[in-house]
């Protein structure tokens, strides 16, 4: 079993919610992406209020429906993939996790066969 504390410089923004929505971790990389909004200051609050109303309104759907949501953005010229997903334990819902990873504004694709 490797340690746990790998996501903690791991490059993409990483965010955690419990089933209620109340953020219980943030790695490095989420923790500057959201300094402006409070960072590590964030971790028991709502990720709800974290979001603009259209998203909050998506995310809370999102988190009712226990469905995964993915898609990319682009934000002053970056590029990212938004991957944000229900997580389990021991099989019951605990809540979502956000990924957010910065990605080129050109990337290969590959179909590969079975």
């Amino acid at each position: 079993m490797i340690d746990a504390n790998w996501v903690k410089e791991f490059v993409g923004a990483v965010t955690v919610c419990d089933a209620e929505g109340t953020i219980l971790d943030m790695n490095d990389r989420a923790a500057t992406t959201f300094a402006q909004r409070g960072g590590r200051a964030l971790i028991g609050s709502s990720v709800l209020d974290c979001h603009p109303e259209h998203a909050r309104a998506k995310l809370a759907e999102l988190m009712a429906t226990r469905q995964q949501n993915v898609y990319t953005i682009e934000k002053s010229g970056v590029k990212k993939l938004i991957y944000q997903s229900p997580w389990y334990r021991d099989g019951a819902y605990a809540g979502f996790v956000e990924l957010s990873l910065v990605i080129p504004a050109e990337m290969p694709h590959f179909v590969r066969g079975a």
